[in-house]
């Protein structure tokens, strides 16, 4: 499988695939949806040797079926920034994200905290997705952003985000078969006694308060394992990796067992120590959908849990 040219994708028919159809090959090997591939087909984005095939022709070894994987273009609002969009220009302040990897369906940011992923509200500016957006259009690049996973406003770190449609889709598949790895630092109230563990518990909405999540019988299943990085006198520092991904999980498990997040007032943490959240995304993994290659990325601490970690912890040895 490779790229035939820019914004196509190329699957040169194996021995073992002759017979399938066209609808086949499409669906299995370029693991595209239904609602994709009838996108592809009305809009002549899928060719069998350069042609607009019918989906049940069967294919042969050696036929090349590529489709169109970058998204069209949205219409632009006037000539000027349809221009400006060409041209590669920026016509808006970039805001600060830092890239941990990037191809032309994938990209992997590292999230300040204190930065919402998606807006809420339609006039909402400042999202991870709009300063995303901002610079894919810097780049003269189409900017539908799509978030393959969440993190709360003030977490920061890793995120997965598809810069296509397709490449959304492929990142949603790996997120659905459990094949994205995601790693967390949290500190901890309190001195925890296991060394390493794992917290299953459901986790449901809080009928008292809207935005909360808690402990429940009627929630959905939740598994969070942790193991122990460093203690201090009175905090925990954990690595923390997550099964499934409920809102407010990590945050939700640590305060269910007695320990909640140093900074996190929502779920009872200490606010002297830090004055959000002490949860940060340090690392994710993923075989890529596409080539197969394992893709590590490393999000650096932003400077308040450093510092919060350097103060509490001597990790000179580690």
């Amino acid at each position: 499988m490779g790229l035939s040219k820019k914004g196509w994708l190329e699957y040169e028919v194996a021995e073992e695939d002759a017979g399938l159809t066209v609808e086949r090959i499409v669906k299995e090997r370029l693991h595209v949806s239904g609602r994709m591939l009838q996108r592809l087909t009305r809009s002549k984005g899928l060719l069998l040797n350069r042609r607009p095939p019918f989906l049940k022709r069967a294919v042969k070894a050696g036929d090349k079926v590529s489709i169109r994987v970058m998204d069209q273009p949205a219409p632009d609002a006037s000539p000027r920034q349809a221009g400006e969009r060409q041209q590669g220009q920026h016509f808006d302040a970039v805001l600060p994200v830092e890239i941990l990897y990037e191809d032309e369906h994938l990209l992997v940011a590292n999230k300040p905290a204190g930065m919402m992923v998606h807006p809420v509200k339609q006039d909402q500016k400042g999202t991870l997705v709009h300063a995303l957006a901002e610079y894919l259009r810097g780049k003269g690049e189409p900017d539908r952003v799509h978030p393959v996973h969440r993190l709360d406003k003030e977490t920061s770190g890793a995120i997965l985000v598809g810069k296509t449609s397709y490449g959304h889709q492929l990142a949603d598949r790996l997120l659905r078969d459990g094949s994205l790895h995601r790693e967390y630092l949290a500190v901890l109230c309190g001195c925890l006694e296991n060394p390493a563990g794992t917290i299953s518990a459901p986790i449901g909405r809080d009928p008292r308060h809207p935005a909360r999540r808690l402990v429940t019988d009627r929630g959905e299943a939740a598994v969070t394992h942790y193991e122990r990085a460093a203690s201090s006198a009175e905090t925990t520092l954990v690595r923390v990796w997550l099964e499934t991904g409920r809102t407010h999980q990590i945050r939700v498990h640590f305060r269910h067992i007695g320990h909640p997040l140093a900074g996190d007032g929502m779920y009872g943490g200490r606010r002297d120590l830090l004055k959000r959240q002490a949860l940060h995304a340090s690392r994710l993994s993923f075989p890529h959908p596409i080539t197969g290659e394992e893709i590590v990325c490393a999000a650096p601490l932003p400077e308040d849990m450093a510092r919060l970690i350097e103060s509490e912890y001597d990790l000179s040895d580690r």
